[in-house]
């Protein structure tokens, strides 16, 4: 396969801006695409040429793959970077950029479109000799086969879409009195979201922790891990802080469950980049989906590994194969990531405007992923994140006085702009966070923990 010499950007905001700086230092030219409210983004002002895709809605151009690829044939580029969001994972898009003698620097559209279903993907998972959380094996057919399968596995059940995430068409059922309606309300939004109103179910688990692991695959059958990230505090299933490693998992937990995923991937003949995503309580892994892209919370992977994971995907996709081999793998010290959003960190309204002020926290292993500058306008139509905060330390503790430290360095003022920094000063300083005793739920508790004695 011939040498990427151009890349396309197909994304926005901070993971372009990331994506570009990757390939500028592999000396590959990038073309940014833009819509009419991204104009001035950072990642266009910096980009070899630009195109303009369409107008803020991105429906009509971050998510418009005629004039994506139209914009890569008018600039004769090899290879197309969806980032994360938007068209990453969209099997059909890889598809398209395949068929136009493209470079598509991501997972084959097979294993896109498989991992994509939520029910296809507990099938595969399950040959692959992953951990499911018990529940259907596929779709649900009927209330009856429902209320059949709640009853063998135990009430709380949960009844999920297949196809999409977010916490949309979700519903927890308590009981089997409430089967029937709140299958019916999950099957509703589900259709309502995605467009496919197939739900199934899984056992639903109390007070779980989210924990994922990062796997790359050559797609000729080998692959790696690179360890795991704790992502359990969330709120409304959007994750907010992301740690490496996990406070809870031993060395022999990460590598049993480490080798089980490498082992899945070079079974599956994977491509890229991608996450396995687990629930996590009393000792046991449960699989629950797999992202079949970069993700917002790579870095902090990057920061314990010191592997460049933009370059690695852009070695795969150009046929290099990986750089790195599973035995030469270390893990080091400890990272946490913060995102950054444009929203009122009360009531968690976007809170988009001019930046008059912006300064960004420096030292000693802390990394800012950001597309901010002053005099730029955060626009309002796509999300509310502006940036990431990645911190390391030799171990946790100190990484922890580390992202304080850097927290309290973090300017972003102008146009009445607000940010969520505050509730990140605030979420590291209680004990749960400091002794990593926190889980999926803590969050939202402790929100409304602190909203109730405001």
């Amino acid at each position: 396969m011939p040498q990427i010499k151009k890349l396309l950007i197909a994304n926005r905001g901070e993971i372009a801006l990331r994506i570009h700086r990757a390939c500028h230092e592999m000396g590959i030219k990038t073309v940014a695409v833009h819509s009419t409210a991204d104009a001035d983004a950072m990642h266009v002002r910096l980009a070899d040429e630009t195109v303009c895709i369409g107008p803020p809605p991105a429906g009509e151009s971050y998510l418009n793959i005629p004039n994506i690829i139209s914009a890569a044939e008018v600039t004769h580029a090899d290879a197309i970077h969806p980032g994360y969001g938007f068209l990453s994972e969209n099997a059909k898009f890889a598809e398209i950029v395949e068929s136009h003698d493209i470079i598509w620097v991501g997972p084959k559209p097979e294993h896109i479109r498989v991992m994509g279903d939520k029910v296809e993907a507990k099938r595969t998972a399950d040959k692959l000799g992953l951990p499911l959380v018990p529940g259907s094996a596929g779709a649900l057919e009927s209330v009856e086969e429902a209320a059949e399968l709640a009853e063998e596995i135990g009430y709380p059940v949960l009844i999920k879409a297949a196809s999409g995430g977010g916490g949309r068409g979700m519903k927890v059922v308590p009981e089997a009195s409430q089967l029937d309606t709140l299958m019916k309300q999950a099957s509703s939004e589900a259709n309502a979201a995605f467009g496919d109103p197939t739900v199934y179910m899984e056992k639903y688990l109390g007070d779980p922790r989210h924990i994922e692991f990062q796997v790359f695959g050559d797609g000729n059958g080998g692959a790696i891990h690179i360890g795991e990230r704790d992502c359990s505090i969330q709120r409304r299933h959007q994750k907010v802080i992301e740690e490496a490693p996990s406070p809870v998992i031993s060395a022999e937990q990460r590598e049993e469950m480490g080798e089980r995923v490498r082992k899945a991937m070079a079974d599956m003949g994977y491509r890229g980049a991608g996450t396995i995503e687990f629930l996590y309580e009393d000792g046991e892994f449960y699989f629950i989906e797999m992202n079949t892209r970069l993700q917002v919370e790579h870095p902090v992977t990057e920061m314990i590994s010191g592997i460049d994971l933009v370059r690695e995907q852009i070695h795969v996709a150009q046929g290099d194969g990986l750089t790195v081999k599973q035995d030469e793998i270390e893990l080091h010290g400890h990272a946490i990531e913060c995102r950054i959003n444009a929203e009122d960190p009360k009531n968690f309204t976007p809170s988009p405007g001019k930046v008059d002020k912006y300064v960004a926290p420096g030292g000693m292993h802390v990394r800012v992923d950001s597309g901010l500058y002053a005099g730029y306008s955060v626009p309002p139509y796509y999300d509310s994140m502006i940036g990431k905060l990645i911190v390391y330390g030799r171990n946790r503790e100190s990484c922890i006085l580390r992202l304080k430290r850097a927290l309290e360095e973090f300017v972003v003022s102008g146009g009445g702009m607000k940010t969520n920094v505050p509730l990140h000063q605030d979420i590291i300083e209680t004990e749960a966070f400091r002794t990593g005793d926190y889980t999926i739920k803590w969050l939202e508790q402790w929100l409304k923990d602190k909203d109730e004695d405001a």
